[in-house]
């Protein structure tokens, strides 16, 4: 094996790697040696095969393993003998034109990390921004859940239905008179003016009374979810079994009881108890924002492309989803594009302030333990159906890359919870408002000096756009249409978990990949 240094420059590391024919056959032979003894052919008893036989039956997968494996193992000796620490994948390629029983030329181009020095976690100040939480706060927060459950009571059998007012129905709808699957229900709510059930429903039993039949002419949506009712014309025989209007609704124990509680008073307790998670969540965020700028400052090295790249592309297929889900997808695409720049810029920001997190985290011992990481893994593959979870864990518990990703948020927490413990914290009381608007300050801070390379505080993407955050079901009622989507707005989500995105993990990201394949490029 020759191995050849081709390129250094900064971070960046190419590597030319040779292969003799002469060990690529050696190799053969040692494989053919190991698996002669199973190897069973027709007039031979088994393990008496000849090799050259062997050779003839397996040569071309014994082949592809041999030098697939040395590739493997000629790529980890580059990282050893060198000291690499890859900041992502080498790509690993075998040189054009390769056939058996000739030497074999591999590249190997990487970008390492960077050396980096671990901060000082001496004379870190950070405020803590509290905020009370008050009876009246509390009460105003029941009054909204009060007002989005609300109660009705049945009307006089005169009362005509009227926006806001429920009605109580059974209806059986046909295409073409013929009933269709899931087109039948009985005692449905439907509050009028709601837009719970598709166009020209709701509307056309605006003005019946209780016990009034009605067939109502409707046509299914271009875009329905139910693609065998989409566009078709339907009739749904409906019967109003009663009219019902809006009650006031008492906030007392009998209210709380609706809830499967004991009584106000355990809802006040729950309440308060979410208001106080809440404002506690803006607070770490506020003091998050803090630290990470104080680490940051300073600290302007090197970092590697290819970590910018994936930062940035995560940054960007956000705001292009948030875009397309907007009012005027056009427009905000247009504004994001004008500021890709400033995007990609605090994508570079992420990764430097990921890298300091890292080599603080290692410096002093911070560790994930291995029952955390079972969780966290368990935890991801809740999002996959039941059959792909085994397949989930079995995938993340094999490649290091993807369960560094997956450590990486728990990592970077544990480290500034670390970093919180260190530093010489002073509280000052404030409104939510004034919390709030402290943490929007520091989003157009920021926005304001994207170039300056301030570390960005990293999770969600981005920092300047984002959306604020302006951000029925199947056949079983097809009269219901699909809620609308919340657009999201612009300018928050990328940034609104800033300092939170995933700190590069360096010790899993040193880990090198085996080539899969001898002859496919990687």
């Amino acid at each position: 094996m020759q191995i050849k240094e081709t390129a250094n420059d900064g971070l960046k590391r190419a590597y030319s790697i040779t292969l003799t024919a002469k060990d690529i056959d050696g190799r053969i032979d040692s494989e053919i040696k190991k698996i002669a003894p199973q190897v069973k052919m027709p007039g031979f008893r088994p393990g008496k095969v000849p090799a050259n036989l062997v050779r003839k039956m397996h040569g071309e997968q014994l082949h592809a393993q041999s030098l697939n494996d040395m590739i493997r193992e000629s790529v980890d000796k580059v990282m050893a003998d060198n000291e690499l620490r890859p900041a992502m994948q080498p790509k690993v390629e075998l040189a054009e034109g390769y056939e058996e029983g000739k030497d074999a030329t591999v590249t190997v181009e990487l970008e390492i990390l960077p050396k980096v020095e671990a901060p000082s976690t001496d004379g870190i100040e950070i405020e803590r921004m509290t905020v009370p939480v008050s009876d009246e706060q509390v009460m105003d927060s029941i009054k909204t859940l009060a007002s989005n459950n609300k109660s009705y009571k049945d009307a006089a059998k005169s009362k005509k239905a009227a926006d806001g007012d429920q009605l109580i129905i059974d209806f059986v709808g046909s295409v073409d008179g013929e009933e269709f699957e899931g087109g039948k229900a009985e005692g449905t709510p439907l509050v009028l003016g709601s837009g719970m059930f598709i166009p020209g429903f709701e509307e056309q039993l605006t003005g019946t009374k209780t016990g009034e039949k009605k067939t109502i002419e409707v046509t299914f949506p271009e875009d329905y979810q139910a693609a065998h009712l989409a566009g078709k014309k339907a009739e749904f025989a409906v019967t109003v079994q009663q009219v019902k209007v809006e009650s006031d609704t008492e906030i007392d124990d009998e209210f709380a009881k609706n809830f499967g509680l004991d009584g106000l008073d355990k809802l006040k307790e729950l309440m308060r108890g979410q208001l106080e998670q809440e404002t506690a969540g803006l607070t770490r965020t506020q003091m998050k924002r803090s630290l990470l700028d104080q680490l940051a400052s300073g600290h302007d090295f090197a970092v590697p492309q290819g970590m910018v790249d994936a930062e940035f592309e995560q940054i960007w297929n956000q705001l292009q989803q948030e875009a397309a889900g907007s009012e005027d997808p056009e427009a905000m695409l247009k504004e994001i594009e004008a500021e890709k720049d400033d995007y990609r810029s605090i994508a570079e920001r992420r990764v430097r302030l990921g890298l300091l997190l890292s080599e603080i985290g290692q410096a002093n011992n911070v560790q994930v333990t291995p029952n955390e990481m079972s969780m966290l893994i368990q935890q991801a593959a809740q999002q996959y159906r039941a059959e792909d979870r085994e397949r989930f864990i079995e995938y993340v518990q094999s490649e290091p890359m993807a369960a560094a990703q997956l450590r990486a948020p728990l990592y970077e927490d544990k480290v500034v919870d670390f970093l919180f413990d260190k530093a010489e914290i002073t509280e000052r009381e404030v409104t939510r408002e004034e919390l709030e608007a402290a943490i929007e300050a520091d989003e157009s801070d920021e926005a304001a000096k994207p170039k300056k390379k301030a570390p960005a505080k990293k999770k969600a993407p981005a920092k300047k756009a984002a959306a604020k955050k302006d951000d029925k079901k199947s056949d079983e009622k097809p009269a219901k249409k699909p809620a609308a989507k919340k657009a999201p707005a612009k300018k928050d989500a990328a940034k609104k978990d800033e300092g939170e995105k995933k700190a590069p993990a360096k010790k899993a990201a040193a880990k090198k990949p085996a080539a899969k394949k001898a002859a496919a490029k990687k």
